[in-house]
């Protein structure tokens, strides 16, 4: 059967391209200018107005005063490490929770799932959490950031939901074979859920790579900062005095930032960004053909 177009579809069609192109370049044109403008001179880019597609004037001077910064490379000791161990542990205590949540013969599962929903939407605020952090001796230590967060109620549902589209027969074929319920999670189901766990690793993930808020109030010791936290420094509160010679004036020093601040911003963003393409295989349907035997 052929298509005919009509009027109103093909005015349809044009009209949906022309918006999701208009789209596109509201998406991708920030990233293009803080490429440009990293790479830029920082006395030509002051000097700039309007938009910017390339360098103005190609210098490396600003990412050569970055990767001379320490807290750079100490942001991203502590943030590799609560990515990490942050996110392994997330997706494992996630997936748990989710699992005892999915099956039906649990005791008193919708009150389990009401309490999950109910700190969706009521919480005992900032300074209880403060307080008991503190209590708990891990203020101002990476671990008050790792074990606070630890599972979100949100992820927990969505991990839920999936598991509960898996058919009861591959956890019942599994038990006949004396299978404990670990065995059950780690080694039948999660294989299975290969694009719910890779989607909580990339949530989990991004969000403990730009977390900077619970950063301030937990951490002191500048040497324990996350790159996030360094990040903010640099381009909200403008430290970049010591990314700096000592013989650059105070004029030149303000024109130079800028570029340091954009430099600042592509390093810590395209470690991130690159995560993305090993991930996306995994955001597709239909895994679970062929998981059960006839």
């Amino acid at each position: 059967m052929k298509y005919k177009a009509t009027i109103t579809g093909t005015t349809f069609d044009v009209i949906n391209h022309a918006l999701l192109v208009f789209v596109t370049v509201l998406t991708v044109y920030p990233l293009i200018h803080i490429a440009a403008a990293s790479f830029s001179n920082g006395f030509r880019l002051m000097a700039h107005q309007g938009l910017i597609f390339w360098p103005q004037g190609f210098d490396l001077a600003a990412y050569r005063a970055v990767f001379r910064n320490r807290n750079i490379w100490t942001g991203y000791r502590n943030t590799l490490f609560m990515v990490g161990v942050g996110t392994a542990l997330n997706v494992i205590l996630t997936a748990m929770g989710a699992y005892v949540a999915s099956r039906k013969n649990v005791f008193w599962q919708k009150p389990f799932m009401f309490m999950i929903i109910f700190t969706m939407f009521f919480q005992g605020g900032m300074i209880p959490l403060f307080l008991q952090v503190r209590a708990l001796g891990l203020y101002n230590s990476l671990w008050s950031l790792i074990l606070t967060f630890a599972i979100s109620a949100f992820n927990l549902i969505i991990m839920r939901t999936y598991f509960q589209g898996i058919p009861d027969s591959l956890e019942e074929s599994a038990k006949m074979d004396g299978a404990n319920d670990f065995v059950v999670l780690f080694r039948i189901i999660m294989p299975v859920a290969k694009p719910v766990v890779a989607t909580m690793v990339l949530f989990y993930g991004v969000t403990r790579w730009n977390g900077y808020f619970w950063a301030m109030v937990f951490i002191r010791n500048r040497a324990l900062y996350p790159l996030a936290l360094v990040l903010r420094e640099i381009l909200v509160m403008g430290t970049v005095s010591e990314m700096m010679g000592g013989s650059v004036t105070a004029t030149d020093s303000e024109q130079i930032a800028d570029s340091i601040k954009y430099a600042t911003a592509m390093v810590a963003t395209i470690p991130i960004l690159c995560v993305y393409p090993f991930l996306q295989k995994y955001f597709v349907k239909g895994v679970m053909i062929g998981s059960l035997k006839g």
